[in-house]
């Protein structure tokens, strides 16, 4: 191995800079709120298992640790995930120490800290800090486990140490097995490296990342390894789009957060090292590189692959482009400045999605703008209170949500942190899906205030279609914006669902319900009507009001409009003598919400679309 100059003013400048990008991303981490996926971590943490539906259960227990010391704040909640992304950083650089001198320690320092991907991300609660953390240090441990400098024992002490670091990694993330993977393909594809596969050393990492990662293999056979089936229709699906349309998003979205100068330096080191060959630890790294990025590269051939999935890959090669040998200053200044303005270019990219972050300034549509996904969601929470406050005391209310974003940030920002539920109807699974429901939590006549939004129109949520059946009275109670300062991000809807009856809608009713497009309300003449098809109307001794999916009732169901005066008008082709038919009712002064309710005396009716 060659010897490097030391250089102590670089060495102490690179923990400095360390410093104060941890600085920063702790400041970030205390102003901006909490995203939907970080408060379903924080879900997590409250239920600590050895494995749930989406991943591992690292990031839960990081979690858990930052709010055991600074509460269930966002600041608590990521800190576990800013020092472990303080912990990869110092690990890095040392490894960058280890391979090229004092310069390169501060080389890798400077590209973590001004790299977008990095910076920013080691600032939020994901599984993706502890797994960097984890995968940095399977890094540093292969330098000992590979160099020919080191003794046997040392060798073996730094498998052990690799296998520790891949298990733990494999207990956050599951595409840690692409570390193994490069690991693999580097000791058979190159020449020097064969001979550690007749050495104990390999088969002792193997065996360590078995026994770490041993908890959550049995949670998932318990389970029936609902986890790995997730992982595997989730990740390899044929989503919509076009293969080229992912690829263009990948590339676009590396553009963005690692910016083009430094993901050209970071390629270029990798495929320098796997070119020239000549130093084996190094070759290791870039085939480490490009196994974790031609994965998935190759995935988003299928589906869109998510920004982060690829931060991985990124470890290795900051490594070789900290450590890549460089002309004397004297022969040529280009690469050093060409170094310095990727730098520059990507610490200004950083500056400027922090200032976002707090003051949005760029015209992006806010449904779709990532930095303000945690705006608006306490106001939301006050607004769910203010339902939960209008009960009885005898009643019970259950707080629920369309999709686990929606539960688990109303748990987070309700004071008391109560236990909600998930009611989707086309919503994809999640862990709630394995934690008690509502259904199996509450009690014949329960109150539950459920929070929906998916749909443009009330009138056609397929949810509260399936559900309205199974309670004695629905009640849309307001349209909550959620904003973040003076926009209006999204919109979401309160419903009180009063006196649950026990019953609850088969998993394939709430499955097939249709929205009900056909039928729609009419406002402009404060009549409430269903115009576009002519309706039968039938005495039976079930209810079916508006839509098919809530057929089965057993007893009348209240039905809520946004109108300040109305009446149910039905057209037929036969005449309706019946007075029961035509209900009127009144609002009060704020003209919301008003209530359709039939008595229970009279006949039942339902209503369905003729058939022409």
């Amino acid at each position: 191995m060659p010897t490097h100059e030391s250089d102590p003013r670089a060495r102490r400048a690179a923990w400095l800079v360390l410093a104060v990008a941890v600085a920063v991303r702790l400041t970030a981490a205390a102003l901006v709120p909490l995203a939907p996926d970080e408060t379903y971590y924080w879900e997590w943490s409250r239920r600590l298992a050895a494995g749930y539906l989406d991943h591992p259960p690292a990031v839960a227990l990081f979690v858990r640790a930052g709010t055991m010391l600074l509460g269930a704040t966002p600041i608590g909640v990521r800190l576990g995930s800013v020092l472990a992304g303080a912990l990869a950083s110092a690990v890095l650089v040392r490894a960058a120490g280890a391979l090229g001198g004092d310069r390169a320690t501060l080389r890798a320092a400077a590209i973590i800290a001004c790299m977008p991907l990095a910076q920013i991300g080691l600032a939020l609660a994901t599984p993706d800090a502890p797994l960097l953390l984890f995968w940095s240090l399977a890094l540093a441990a292969l330098v000992p486990a590979l160099r020919r400098e080191s003794t046997p024992r040392a060798r073996l002490i730094a498998w052990a140490l690799v296998g520790f670091a891949i298990g733990c990694a494999l207990s956050t993330k599951y595409t840690a097995l692409l570390l193994c993977a490069g690991i693999a393909i580097a000791l058979v594809a190159l020449p020097p490296l064969r001979q550690t596969l007749v050495t104990p050393g390999p088969y002792v990492a193997i065996a360590v990342a078995l026994a770490v990662f041993a908890p959550n293999l049995a949670w998932n056979a318990q389970n029936g390894w609902t986890s790995f089936t997730y992982q595997l229709t989730h990740g390899l699906a044929t989503h919509r789009g076009t293969a080229l349309r992912h690829e263009l998003r990948l590339l676009g979205a590396q553009l963005g957060l690692v910016t083009p100068l430094v993901l050209a330096i970071l390629a270029a080191a990798v495929y320098d090292a796997l070119r020239r060959r000549d130093d084996p630890l190094r070759a290791t790294f870039a085939i480490i590189a490009s196994v974790t990025w031609l994965f998935f590269l190759a995935s988003a051939l299928r589906a869109a692959a998510e920004p982060n999935w690829q931060a991985p890959a990124y470890l290795s090669a900051i490594v070789l482009a900290a450590c890549r040998e460089r002309e004397p200053r004297s022969r040529d200044a280009r690469p050093r400045a060409f170094f310095h303005g990727a730098l520059a270019l990507a610490a200004a990219t950083t500056l400027l999605i922090y200032v976002h972050a707090v003051i949005p300034f760029v015209p992006l549509n806010p449904a779709l703008d990532p930095t303000g996904a945690g705006f608006g969601w306490s106001t939301l929470a006050t607004r769910v209170n203010a339902a939960r406050a209008d009960a009885s005391g005898e009643v019970t209310t259950w707080i629920a949500g369309e999709r686990y974003q929606e539960a688990s940030e109303l748990a987070f920002h309700l004071a008391d942190h109560p236990f909600t539920s998930v009611i989707d109807v086309r919503g994809r699974p999640n862990q709630y899906d394995l934690w008690p429901s509502f259904a199996q939590r509450a009690r014949a006549g329960d109150r539950l205030v459920l929070v929906l939004g998916l749909y443009t129109r009330a009138e056609d949520d397929p949810v509260i279609a399936a559900l309205a059946p199974h309670f004695e009275r629905v009640v849309l109670r307001e349209v909550v914006a959620l904003r973040r300062g003076a926009i209006v991000r999204a919109s979401r809807r309160i419903w009180v669902l009063d006196g649950w009856r026990g019953s609850w809608p088969r998993s394939e009713l709430a499955l097939s319900s249709p929205a009900p497009s056909r039928l729609r309300l009419v406002r402009s003449r404060r009549e409430l009507s269903y115009a576009s098809h002519s309706l039968l109307i039938h005495r039976t001794t079930a209810c079916r009001p508006l839509s098919p999916a809530i057929s089965r009732a057993t007893s009348t169901t209240t039905i809520v409009a946004s109108t300040t005066s109305c009446s149910i008008s039905c057209a037929s082709r036969a005449s309706v003598r019946d007075p029961s038919t035509t209900q009127t009712c009144s609002a009060p002064p704020n003209g919301f919400p008003t209530t359709f309710a039939r008595p229970a005396s009279t006949p039942r009716f339902f209503l369905r679309p003729a058939i022409r």
